[in-house]
């Protein structure tokens, strides 16, 4: 029997198919013969105990610039779905907070997926530090004097926003580089937040890798090479994704962790491995499953679906 899908997400009409995980689980979900539903965060709305939206039908296509057609919306309440995919992108902001609160009331009556009340427990950058044996040395502070102190230690240290995405703010500060204090002014301006320092991984010249979990299972990686003149591997500002096989220690990581991020309820999830460690585990909207099924032909989105049917 199909299912009722809502995703939240980013306008479709933004997104470049070639490369976007929520795109393929869309794809997966009506070749299944399942209903899909359209929204952006901005239609969530509270009343009472209702939480509603106004949902558009959706079907897609894998037609780059003609992938979608959007029906009528309907005020609807979400209680009404079988399903719903929390895709929009971070910031990781009270925004984003905002709408796992709204979401937490209809799961898991509703199943989304991810979990909202674990995501909003689980920011990226902090679930990590519940693993800091398979992690590099890591400070989480506002404290500058104690970021000067940590690059004193480390030399070559990475400082970048606690709650960003996608490589944004992320900087490679040199043992002898004078932009240190410079550039926490500029994020004290900017941030309310702390910021994370971490010892900086050379092994990233050769990579990072993006190891993609679904229920507390390796599925599938790639590779992510950052550009030569730029520290960050994130594809979208320049880094090249390419095939891969998971290391020994790699596998250890992956055992180590997937027990939790299934008792969380964590369907998809996507960390990230530099070298020997673990430096993100990326729950919000994980990324990197139609570069898997490009190198490998590993179809996660296949999985994630199989996960999901098997709890509704």
């Amino acid at each position: 029997m199909g299912l009722k899908v809502g995703v939240q997400m980013d306008h479709v009409s933004t997104i470049k198919i070639g490369g976007d995980t929520t795109f393929a689980l869309c794809l997966e979900a009506q070749a299944r013969g399942h209903e899909l539903f359209h929204y952006t965060p901005d239609r969530l709305r509270m009343r009472g105990s209702v939480v509603s939206a106004v949902i558009e039908p959706m079907k897609v296509k894998e037609v780059e610039g003609e992938h979608y057609e959007l029906g009528a919306g309907e005020l609807t309440d979400l209680s009404e779905l079988d399903v719903v995919l929390l895709r929009q992108d971070p910031p990781f902001d009270m925004a984003y907070i905002t709408t796992t609160h709204m979401l937490e009331r209809i799961h898991p009556r509703t199943l989304v997926v991810n979990d909202p009340a674990a995501v909003r427990n689980a920011p990226e950058k902090l679930l990590v530090t519940e693993f800091p044996d398979l992690m590099p040395e890591t400070l989480i502070t506002r404290d500058f004097d104690a970021i000067r102190a940590f690059r004193r230690e480390f030399g070559d240290i990475i400082v970048k926003p606690l709650y960003g995405n996608g490589g944004a703010g992320v900087f490679k500060i040199g043992e002898a580089d004078q932009n240190l204090s410079a550039l926490l002014e500029m994020f004290e301006g900017m941030f309310r937040e702390p910021l994370i320092a971490q010892r900086y991984l050379p092994a990233v010249r050769e990579g990072d890798k993006r190891i993609i979990l679904v229920d507390g299972e390796v599925a599938g990686a790639i590779n992510r090479v950052p550009a030569h003149d730029d520290a960050r591997s994130n594809m979208h500002v320049g880094g090249r994704a390419e095939h891969t096989e998971l290391t020994k220690r790699e596998m250890e990581i992956c055992g180590a962790i997937g027990p939790k991020l299934k008792e969380l309820g964590f369907i998809l999830v996507g960390i990230d491995v530099i070298g020997d460690y673990i430096t993100e585990i990326n729950v919000t909207s994980p990324t990197g499953v139609r570069e898997v099924q490009r190198f490998s032909g590993t179809d996660i989105s296949a999985m994630v679906w199989d996960a999901i049917e098997k709890r509704r």
